[in-house]
């Protein structure tokens, strides 16, 4: 059972048992995308946030942009959101990637592609705030894959916490003084310091753990803590194979890599 929609109302001050579930490179993975809302919903999600990269790579591009849409939540950009939602020949996309693109273009409405090219690059949602890629330059997608990366955002972060996608791996970075990383699972937001925290991945993981990830924020508790759920894997790597996209792309689903 999916979420009723929900109209996002910007708040600055927490409400008791506020809880966000902040989700992104869904990838178009609808089986992965629809454990997370039922997930979400077990857990009394209140809000939802989704940080981008809705297509791309799997078989359901419609259908998970749908989903979001009726979420009617913040969403960021992702480059694949991007790409498959312009006519511009690709760039900076590899083979496979680019295969992924084309194909998804061509499975996309023209009410979804507007939709993609109208989403905002950088978003801040109640006090904190969300990005795809990089808070330095979000329209390049940089990856942040460690401190010396992170460092460059935390310059631009005028929030405690930010969330991020992209690199498809949960982490967290944090600054206090210099900036440390460090495993997410559960994180206490603490006073004083800073907070670049990427939710990882619905529908591509790529941290060596295939089951889809996401991240629940309650503000009253200063609380993130990370998901990871099974979800119907072996139909999400069939619709890959029956739609002609790449084998490979099925495959990398189960290594999480």
């Amino acid at each position: 059972m999916f979420p009723r929609s929900r109209k996002f109302i910007f708040l600055r001050l927490p409400t008791p048992d506020m809880r966000f579930a902040i989700f992104g490179d869904i990838h178009a993975n609808l089986e992965a995308l629809q454990a997370v809302m039922t997930d979400a919903e077990t857990h009394e999600a209140t809000h939802y946030v989704c940080l981008g990269d809705v297509v791309g790579y799997n078989a359901n591009p419609h259908e998970c942009v749908e989903i979001v849409r009726k979420l009617e939540c913040p969403v960021v950009k992702g480059n694949h959101d991007e790409q498959a939602s312009i006519t511009e020949d690709l760039a900076g996309f590899n083979p496979l990637a680019e295969e992924a693109i084309n194909w998804t273009r061509q499975h996309l409405t023209e009410e979804d592609k507007q939709w993609l090219r109208d989403l905002k690059m950088v978003r801040q949602v109640r006090d904190f705030t969300i990005v795809h890629a990089t808070l330095d330059t979000p329209h390049k997608w940089g990856y942040v894959f460690n401190q010396l990366d992170a460092a460059a955002s935390f310059n631009y972060q005028h929030t405690q916490l930010c969330f991020y996608g992209h690199t498809h791996a949960p982490r967290a970075y944090v600054r206090d003084g210099s900036v440390k990383s460090q495993v997410l699972d559960k994180l206490i937001v603490e006073p004083g310091k800073k907070y670049f925290v990427n939710c990882g991945s619905v529908g591509q993981p790529r941290d060596g753990d295939w089951h889809a990830a996401y991240v629940l924020f309650s503000p009253d508790k200063q609380l993130v803590e990370l998901r990871r759920l099974e979800y119907d894997i072996w139909t999400a790597q069939d619709k890959i194979v029956e739609a002609g996209l790449p084998q490979r792309l099925a495959d990398r689903l189960a290594l999480g890599k």
